[in-house]
Formats: C-alpha cells, sequence, structure tokens
C-alpha cells in the first residue's frame, strides 16, 4: 500500500500557503463590506420604509452572520490535520455553508411575510432618492467583492468562499430589484412595486439557498468527483508502462483538498519493491494533475479475484 506524500508547497493543512492566504483575504472582504452595507440600508430603511428595501436590508444583516460564520469555518478549515482529526478540518467549509442556506432561507421566508401583509395593508414610500443612492452603493460594493470571490474561488476551489459568493452573487440581483422597484413607486405612483419585488426577491433567495446546501451536502456526504475527474485519474495510472488495469477507485473531496483511493493491477511476477516504485510514480502522476489531492494506493497481482464491486 502505497500512501499519498505532502506537496513542499502546501502548508501542513493541504493548503498552498498562497491559496490559504487569499482563501483569509476573501473572508475578511466578506466580513466588511457585509457591515458597511448593514449599517448604509438600515438609514436608508429608516427614511424610506420600503419593505423591498427591508428586504435587501435583512439580507444584508444575515451576510453579516453567515460572513462571520465563513470567517470561522475558513479559519478552521485550514488548520493542519491532528491527534483528533487524521484527515484534517475541512469539512467546517461544507457545514459553514449549511449554515447559510438555513440563515438564507429563514429570511426569505421572513421576507415572504412581511411583503404579503405590506400586499394587504399598502403603505406611502418616502425618500425614494435616498433608498436609490444607497442601493447604487451597495451594487457597487458587491460586485468588486464578488469579482474577488471569484477569483479567489478558482484558485482555491473553496466550498465556503464559493457559497459566500454566491450569496452575494443573489444579492446582485436583490439590489437591482429593489432599485427597480424604488423608481416605479417613485416615478410612476405604482405601490404595489414594492411588495411585489420583494415577493420575487425572497423565491430567488429560496432558490440560492437551495444551491447552497446541495453544494455542502455533495461535500459532507462523501459525494465522488465528476465522471470526467473519475475517467480522467483511470487515464493517468493506466498509462504507466507497468500498470495492468485498475479498480476500486473511490473519491471524495474535504474543504479545498481531495481523497483519492485506487487500486493498481499488475503483473504479479514483479518484485515488491519494482511495485511500490510503480505505485509511487502513478502517485506523483496524479498529484501532478491535482494537487490538492491525498492519493492512496493498493498493489495487486493481475489476475486476482478480490475485486468490490464498482459503482458506475
Amino acid at each position: 500500500m502505497s500512501g499519498g506524500h505532502q506537496n513542499p508547497t502546501m502548508e501542513v493543512g493541504g493548503v498552498a500557503p498562497e491559496a490559504a492566504r487569499l482563501m483569509r483575504l476573501a473572508t475578511y472582504a466578506s466580513v466588511g463590506v457585509a457591515g458597511i452595507l448593514v449599517v448604509a440600508k438600515s438609514i436608508a430603511w429608516l427614511m424610506t420604509d420600503s419593505v423591498s428595501l427591508l428586504s435587501t436590508l435583512l439580507d444584508s444583516f444575515l451576510d453579516a452572520l453567515a460572513s462571520g460564520i465563513n470567517l470561522w469555518a475558513v479559519r478552521h478549515a485550514l488548520q493542519p490535520a491532528d491527534k483528533e482529526h487524521r484527515f484534517g478540518h475541512g469539512k467546517a467549509e461544507p457545514l459553514a455553508g449549511l449554515v447559510q442556506a438555513a440563515f438564507i432561507s429563514g429570511s426569505a421566508v421572513f421576507l415572504l411575510m412581511e411583503a404579503s401583509e405590506r400586499i394587504v395593508n399598502p403603505k406611502t414610500i418616502g425618500n425614494t432618492d435616498a433608498g436609490l443612492v444607497v442601493m447604487a452603493v451597495s451594487i457597487a460594493l458587491t460586485l468588486v467583492l464578488v469579482g474577488f470571490q471569484k477569483y479567489v474561488v478558482k484558485k482555491t476551489g473553496s466550498v465556503a468562499i464559493s457559497a459566500d459568493s454566491l450569496h452575494y452573487q443573489t444579492d446582485l440581483l436583490v439590489n437591482l430589484g429593489v432599485m427597480i422597484s424604488l423608481v416605479l413607486v417613485s416615478r410612476l405612483g405604482w405601490g404595489l412595486a414594492d411588495p411585489l419585488f420583494a415577493v420575487m426577491i425572497a423565491a430567488y433567495i429560496l432558490w440560492g439557498a437551495w444551491r447552497i446546501g446541495i453544494l455542502a451536502l455533495d461535500h459532507l456526504m462523501d459525494k465522488e468527483l465528476p465522471d470526467e475527474d473519475r475517467r480522467r485519474i483511470h487515464e493517468i495510472a493506466c498509462a504507466h508502462e507497468d500498470v495492468i488495469d485498475m479498480h476500486d477507485l473511490r473519491t471524495r473531496f474535504s474543504g479545498t483538498n481531495f481523497f483519492i483511493q485506487l487500486h493498481l493491477e499488475m503483473s504479479g511476477d514483479i518484485t515488491l519493491f519494482k511495485a511500490h516504485d510503480v505505485a509511487e510514480s502513478v502517485m506523483r502522476d496524479i498529484e501532478a494533475v491535482y494537487p490538492n489531492a491525498e492519493v492512496l494506493i493498493h498493489e495487486d497481482p493481475h489476475g486476482t479475484q478480490e475485486r468490490r464491486a464498482e459503482f458506475k
């Protein structure tokens, strides 16, 4: 049996130093932006009494809470493996994603209740210009944050940052919807636009919560890598001249890291030393393509009948 070795460019926790720095920076930026937006939108809501603006204020408040949880989750996930957690702390990221999904769903339900009450009992909205200015600033700040988060996700594959980014992408549409509703109310006098847009925003928030929750559950339930990646791993393993076949491929996520296990079939006539060298070579080839992977390989003589059932 050959085990994965630690890439010298990795931290003890399995994440490259630059990737870890970007992940931490993204969490700090998220918390900072959320805090600024909560203060600005609170002032605007008090001035306008708009339920759609209340919806985006509530969403930003939950953003701040969720981003704080993300900050904790990322810091925890980057801790190295220890005696009690041999596979590291990567599951902290999808756990944070589930908490985010719960927060988002709760805010959407509350918003639906507020919008329904406003449809039955309409209220006059004032100071719409102040609300429009705040929403324009919110969109600008969120655009910058989402752009940076996408860059970090591309570089690190972080589940927590990806969930946070998805939430803020939702916020962009939410903020845009609020701006449109304020324009319709102030320029055209269409009072129902405010609660109706709030209902649409709530539905969109619920859809975003569903996407975040499914992504987090996939990681927590050790879902396999996509079929394309499994085929790629099979090709890499079987490309070695001394490998006859491969079976029992098992893969899973844990935060930004992958765990890959497989059995290599080689001639039963080669020495144990030779089989070990072949496994080490295949392991390095796989890690070259999947640098955040820990690879575990078992060597089998070709023709043995110990093959387990494969799941296609």
